[in-house]
């Protein structure tokens, strides 16, 4: 696929997909949409690529949803409904738990670690898809918002299940209701963001941090433990006890549990396959 509206580079192990309408902060559109499935999707196939950064070309993250594209709704709300149902998934690959096949929470199954790097604005659609990524890194002065209930929308996208696992109920019914913003140290405080880090060196600083967790995480333990995680939101203690359990054993059969193992007793830089 050739992309308009992102950019996508793939080095020493990290994919960075860059939203790149920077006239519009990044505000997001159907064709970015698809750009970013089909650029996700390779990256989380791809042998090479261990961490995946996502982040928006000059000033902003994104800025939410194109306005033109909400204008078009209020004149043809028929139209916007029909679209929306020709557009449900599944987008992730078949096996994917079912929550995670809809628009949007495929993110959380690509089976990468994937860094939001917010370096501005993160409003509406733009905080949805930040809050599927896995961790989420802001620049010291980014902006961020639910946007909806200004709208006159909802809780859209999952986000209404995401948030309030990320902040907590009540920081979640604060920044639902008021769609107030928020600046990067308030969203710090609430657990919202992991790091807020300098803007001046926040592309140097978001790559360092995406540099450790490919040389020095198992691909293999990395790509497992995120789909732990996920799965862990729809299980009970003793399940996700019994699904370790099984997964520990596994994992003293893999190439990498030996090369952790190794390379920590030879006192040496970690050679994991991934395998």
């Amino acid at each position: 696929m050739a992309y308009e509206q992102i950019l996508y580079r793939v080095d020493s192990g990290i994919a960075t997909l860059t939203l790149n309408r920077p006239d519009k902060l990044n505000a997001w559109t159907p064709q970015m949409g698809q750009e970013v499935h089909h650029a996700l999707t390779a990256a989380g196939q791809d042998p090479s690529v261990r961490v995946i950064v996502l982040t928006g070309a000059g000033r902003g993250f994104c800025a939410g949803a194109d306005v033109s594209a909400l204008s078009g709704i209020v004149e043809r709300p028929d139209d916007a409904t029909r679209r929306a149902s020709a557009a449900t998934g599944p987008f992730a690959p078949t096996g994917t738990r079912p929550d995670f096949e809809h628009r949007f929470a495929y993110i959380a199954a690509i089976p990468r670690p994937i860094v939001a790097a917010i370096n501005g604005p993160a409003a509406g659609l733009g905080l949805v898809i930040a809050l599927y990524c896995d961790i989420r890194l802001a620049a010291r002065g980014a902006k961020l918002s639910t946007s909806f209930a200004r709208r006159g929308l909802i809780a859209e996208h999952g986000i209404s299940w995401t948030l309030p696992r990320v902040v907590g109920l009540p920081n979640a019914l604060d920044l639902l209701l008021s769609a107030r913003m928020i600046d990067a140290e308030e969203a710090l405080r609430m657990g919202l963001v992991s790091r807020v880090l300098p803007l001046a060196s926040f592309a140097e600083e978001v790559r360092a941090y995406a540099t450790e967790l490919a040389t020095l995480g198992s691909p293999r333990s990395m790509r497992i433990i995120k789909q732990q995680l996920y799965e862990a939101q729809f299980q009970t203690l003793g399940e996700a006890i019994r699904t370790a359990d099984g997964l520990m054993v596994d994992s003293f059969k893999s190439e990498d549990f030996r090369e952790g193992v190794a390379h920590f007793i030879e006192k040496r830089a970690p050679k994991f396959t991934g395998r």
